[in-house]
């Protein structure tokens, strides 16, 4: 299970570990307050050509981690696990551990600051029950996201608990629809909200969660490469690195999202 072997950092780990000292608290302060005064200045989707610059791409970066795990090995379904049950697991730990990171961020993702749900080149938007199209804010699609998984996680007819129950026919594509929603929420932190992420110093973390999360819907094929194509140039630098897996499996390039100036809509 993902929380058994390597688990990412408890709520009170992430947000509630005291400072070393006062002065080091003080400049994270600083720093994090610095880049907000900047995050409200430029809306998202208005950004310069020098603001579009992929800090998360740069190697002093992309090198952080919280933990040197083979994850690989993590990812695999282990012997005598069902599968539904393994799936189940794991997704509702990504829900939880990718909730809590957006949450580390959520006060610099605002209306104002993130006026589309944009990753790259790509603006998402939100269709409801009856398959509207829904243009919204950053923070709304993000909140129609966790709200939208966390009754699907907590309903017993989807995601089952006690003994004897089975999971729906639906599981499975279930499943991937959830990742594909989480994968949104991953992109645009790092696309709008990296900045802010590292004056935290949660950088590792977030590497370390991607990379995870990619690998495991690698294994299961959750994803579609077309859909996790806008950050192909990441996926590629995080999971080629020692102890993440080496190869891209879907014989994607980095390139794949690369040289389109036009912003696409999903």
């Amino acid at each position: 299970m993902f929380g058994e072997h390597c688990s990412l950092p408890s709520e009170q780990t992430l947000l509630s570990h005291p400072p070393k000292t006062g002065l080091r608290c003080k400049m994270v302060l600083q720093a994090v307050s610095k880049v907000l005064r900047k995050s409200k200045a430029k809306p998202n989707g208005k950004k310069t050509a020098s603001e579009e610059k992929k800090v998360y791409l740069e190697p002093e970066h992309t090198k952080s981690r919280i933990t040197d795990f083979e994850f690989k090995e993590l990812v695999v379904l282990p012997r005598e696990i069902d599968l539904n049950e393994w799936l189940a697991s794991n997704t509702t730990t990504f829900f939880h551990h990718i909730n809590l990171q957006y949450s580390t961020i959520s006060e610099f993702c605002t209306g104002e600051t993130c006026q589309t749900m944009a990753v790259c080149n790509t603006q998402y938007y939100w269709y409801d029950e009856r398959g509207k199209k829904v243009k919204c804010t950053a923070p709304q699609y993000v909140d129609f996201v966790m709200s939208s998984v966390q009754k699907l996680v907590t309903d017993e007819d989807v995601f089952p608990t006690k003994y004897g129950r089975e999971f729906p026919s639906s599981f499975e594509s279930l499943v991937k629809k959830i990742c594909k929603y989480l994968f949104h929420v991953l992109g645009h932190i790092y696309w709008a909200h990296f900045k802010e992420t590292l004056a935290l110093e949660l950088h590792g973390h977030l590497n370390t969660l991607y990379v995870h999360f990619i690998l495991f819907a690698r294994e299961f094929n959750l994803l579609d490469p077309k859909e996790t194509a806008v950050m192909d140039d990441l996926t590629e630098v995080l999971c080629s690195s020692p102890g993440s897996s080496g190869a891209t499996g879907d014989g994607t390039s980095s390139g794949a999202s690369g040289a389109q100036n036009h912003v696409k809509e999903r």
